[in-house]
């Protein structure tokens, strides 16, 4: 019987980057270094190009036996059969994506950002989330003015909900550790990763962290 990763450990969220042999290159160096759960991530590229995008690392997590979670779109989660979906706070009801994930077989994943709000997590474990983001934890280049979360929600949110808690937000080798003291189960890393100069190497790096 397969067994499914643990919502635990490294948690990739692909760049924006529209150069599908570079991103697939990376990711796949990512994966090696024993990252599970990858993000598919892109604001700026067209629709045509994420489909070809998420389809394509699809079969390279299953490849990798990790995971993909498709960022604030349920209908290219389906289309790529993807793990499952991450949803923003205006992205759509969690509800409503947890009726529909269930429908399309067992065991896909729904992620919730919460931000810097434990009602909102509160809110989305009640509605049929599996895991719970908080951010930004530290000046990020890829959301610059987003607010600062206390890291003591980490552990709060896992307490008052029993699901695994995700930090993001300007991650790097130099913070993490801090995170996973104060209860992180994921962190979500971008920058760090795919900006490194053996991404490899930084994956590897990045889930020592959950070995010690």
């Amino acid at each position: 019987m397969k067994t499914e990763p643990p919502l635990h450990g490294l948690y990739a969220i692909t760049p924006d980057w529209n150069d599908t042999r570079r991103l697939l290159d990376a990711t796949e160096a990512i994966l090696r270094a024993g990252c599970r759960i990858l993000q598919y991530r892109n604001k700026q590229t067209s629709a045509c190009h994420r489909q070809e995008h998420a389809v394509a690392l699809r079969g390279l997590t299953r490849q990798y036996a990790a995971r993909l979670i498709i960022n604030d779109d349920l209908e290219l989660a389906l289309f790529s059969e993807a793990d499952g979906v991450h949803l923003g706070e205006d992205d759509g009801h969690i509800a409503a994506a947890r009726v529909r994930l269930d429908a399309s077989g067992p065991g896909k994943i729904l992620g919730a950002s919460c931000y810097q709000s434990l009602p909102l997590a509160l809110a989305a474990a009640r509605a049929g989330a599996d895991y719970l983001a908080f951010g930004s934890f530290f000046a990020s280049p890829t959301k610059p003015q987003a607010k600062r979360a206390d890291p003591a929600l980490l552990n709060a949110a896992k307490h008052e909900t029993g699901l695994p808690i995700c930090a993001i937000g300007g991650i790097t080798l130099d913070n993490a550790g801090a995170l996973v003291a104060a209860g992180a189960d994921l962190l979500a890393v971008i920058t760090a990763l795919y900006d490194a100069p053996d991404p490899q190497q930084a994956a590897l790096n990045f889930t020592q962290l959950f070995q010690t």
